[in-house]
């Protein structure tokens, strides 16, 4: 086989293969309404089984069960409230990407702003004392403040005789 049909076949196989990874969907649904309104909620479901990806994005057997039963419900007319409690007493609420506000889910919804918080104040009381330990190390005495003037007045002009003056 010559390099050139063999390095054509290789890339046609290569597209074939990729062809087949995605998988679709063939639903018929009443009206595009129902259609966008289902594909909005399988956005926001988890796949259970992925756990990284909703039910749109996973190529899992489970996601594209749970795909077609939303899709089901939503052309049987229930609402997206009455699909999601039904996905949740089935999964828990680990399929929802954004878990209700309760009791128990405060700390998710409410420990990001805490942590902002306290580092916030962490780096102000850090650059509070960066600040009055440089301004504690400026002030001087005035007796040492009269011992810096001596030191530099009297190795300025052992500076300059070296460096100014020619013999």
């Amino acid at each position: 086989m010559k390099p050139l049909n063999l390095l054509l076949a290789m890339v046609l196989f290569c597209i074939s293969t990729l062809t087949f990874a995605t998988p679709v969907d063939t639903y018929e649904f009443k009206s595009a309404d129902n259609q966008k309104r289902a594909l909005s909620l399988a956005h926001e479901l988890r796949c259970p089984q992925c756990q990284n990806q909703n039910l749109i994005d996973s190529n899992s057997p489970v996601a594209r069960d749970l795909r077609l039963e939303v899709y089901k419900m939503v052309d049987e007319g229930k609402s997206d409230d009455q699909i999601i409690e039904f996905m949740t007493t089935r999964y828990g609420d680990f399929v929802l990407y954004k878990p209700r506000v309760e009791g128990r889910t405060y700390i998710l919804w409410l420990g990001p702003v805490a942590l902002l918080l306290i580092g916030l104040m962490v780096v102000i009381l850090f650059i509070r004392k960066q600040r009055s330990q440089t301004a504690d190390a400026a002030d001087l005495t005035p007796e040492q403040q009269a011992e810096l003037d001596a030191l530099l007045k009297g190795s300025q002009p052992e500076a300059d005789n070296g460096k100014g003056k020619k013999s």
